[in-house]
């Protein structure tokens, strides 16, 4: 057993500004847990074209509220007590309100080494 708080993980290389927002990577690869947890902060009135083609991910929002938009266009609001699930590699929109940052706690399978980070400036998504 093991016992890990943000405030362990803030001055590591596993905080990492990702373009948009912060995210603390609790738990990662090199944990052998199978998965990773972060706690992930989206800054307020921000968005992000994401797609993860090699992790699938799971968010649960714990604060703030945003929104997630699929290539199709649909739109679903992002609010405390609402989990998105990018289970078929999804790329989309996430973004955060204009007055709250958006936090959220992300799951990915296969774990993530801990230090990896977006580049949203490409003129398409940010995978990894």
């Amino acid at each position: 057993m093991f016992i890990r708080s943000l405030n362990d993980v803030e001055g590591s290389e596993h905080y990492v500004n990702w373009g948009n927002g912060t995210s603390h990577r609790l738990l990662t690869l090199a944990d052998k847990m199978g998965f990773t947890v972060c706690h992930t902060v989206v800054t307020r009135g921000t968005e992000s074209l994401l797609e993860y083609k090699n992790h699938l991910e799971a968010c649960y929002c714990i604060g703030g509220e945003g929104e997630v938009e699929t290539m199709a266009g649909e739109r679903f609001r992002i609010v405390p007590g609402t989990i998105y699930v990018l289970d078929e590699h999804d790329k989309h929109y996430l973004r955060a309100s204009e007055d709250k940052d958006l936090i959220l706690v992300s799951v990915f399978n296969p774990p993530l080494k801990g230090t990896e980070t977006h580049n949203l400036n490409n003129g398409d998504s940010s995978a990894y």
